[in-house]
């Protein structure tokens, strides 16, 4: 025998269209319940039978009817595969065990029943793109496309974590000085030493400054600035006879002396040199001689030398008496006794 195939709710809806060529009334009788048929219990009306399984291949469908001979309608054949459809549904009337284990709601004391009705909350969206968005909130979830990846900012990488080592602790010679009032005599004491160094620094400076004057002088040449060679002393009768004049020693170097030589008073000019070593003697009036104070050597009035190591008597200077009847000393030319000079007429003034 032919094993039963089960019908699909597109085969039911078009056997239902394949009976429905009957006309409306063919429906109504169907669906209405046969006289006499006493009415069915509370929950069966609703939920038809199962159809009858159609036949074996090759035999035609037979249009479902309904429990009391009549035709089934389209609703009825759409409950009766949504219940055919829906696997472990109990049959209609009969509560689910979750049903019968739950217990019966408690009534409600009339405080509570009196008590106004608080408002509904607003009910939540339940359209298909909120239900997503509130899913998937900030990301997506699942995977995700490769252009979804790459509009993806890419995350910050995690910044280092830097760690300061302490600070070293400050050595106590960084440590700042604790500043002690000083006594009056450390005072005094600092105020000396400060004196001092003032002093050594005013030295080193006006040392350094005559330097700087000494070098500046060797740069540029240096010249001798002497008396003139000729020069006037006098008229003759200033000079009386066996007088020494010694005015003339420190401006021109002379002794200007009217004195008697080998017999014959002459004026002559002695150059104010010792003969030995060059030193300045000195006219000693009471003793009537010329007395050198470096060795001792002794000169008479006329230059003729007769004491200490002189070895030769004083030199004379060139004088004569000048056009307007003075005497005039040249020191550009000078005679020596032992030459045999004083005898040149050049060297003295008859008087």
């Amino acid at each position: 025998m032919a094993e039963k195939k089960k019908l699909t709710v597109a085969e039911m809806l078009a056997a239902a269209r394949a009976g429905d060529g009957g006309g409306a009334a063919d429906k109504t009788a169907g669906d209405a319940p046969a006289a006499g048929t006493p009415p069915a219990a509370e929950g069966a009306s609703s939920t038809p039978p199962k159809p009858a399984a159609p036949a074996a291949s090759g035999e035609p469908i037979k249009p479902a009817t309904a429990p009391g001979g009549g035709r089934m309608s389209v609703a009825d054949m759409l409950a009766a595969a949504r219940t055919a459809k829906a696997p472990g549904a109990a049959p209609a009337g009969e509560k689910t065990a979750s049903e019968k284990a739950a217990p019966a709601p408690k009534p409600k004391p009339a405080a509570a029943a009196a008590k106004p009705a608080e408002p509904a909350a607003p009910a939540e969206p339940r359209d298909t793109a909120s239900i997503l968005g509130a899913a998937r909130k900030s990301e997506k979830a699942g995977p995700m496309s490769k252009a979804e990846a790459a509009a993806k900012p890419a995350a910050a990488p995690p910044k280092p974590t830097i760690v300061v080592p302490p600070m070293p602790l400050k050595p106590a010679y960084a440590k700042p000085k604790v500043v002690v009032a000083k006594s009056a005599d450390e005072a005094d004491r600092r105020d000396f030493a400060g004196a001092m160094l003032a002093v050594g620094f005013l030295m080193v400076a006006g040392i350094s400054g005559i330097w700087t004057l000494l070098t500046v002088k060797f740069m540029f040449p240096n010249v001798l600035r002497e008396p003139p060679s000729k020069f006037k002393v006098g008229f003759p009768d200033a000079f009386p006879g066996g007088q020494v004049q010694e005015k003339f020693k420190a401006q021109f170097g002379i002794w200007v002396v009217n004195a008697e030589y080998n017999g014959q008073q002459q004026i002559v000019a002695l150059k104010s040199v010792c003969t030995h070593l060059g030193c300045t003697p000195n006219w000693l009036e009471a003793e009537q001689k010329f007395k050198c104070p470096c060795h001792g050597s002794g000169f008479y009035k006329d230059g003729i030398n007769f004491e200490g190591p002189a070895p030769r008597p004083l030199e004379r200077y060139a004088i004569r008496l000048a056009d307007d009847g003075q005497i005039e000393v040249d020191k550009s030319r000078t005679f020596q006794e032992e030459m045999g000079a004083w005898t040149d007429p050049g060297s003295f003034i008859p008087v």
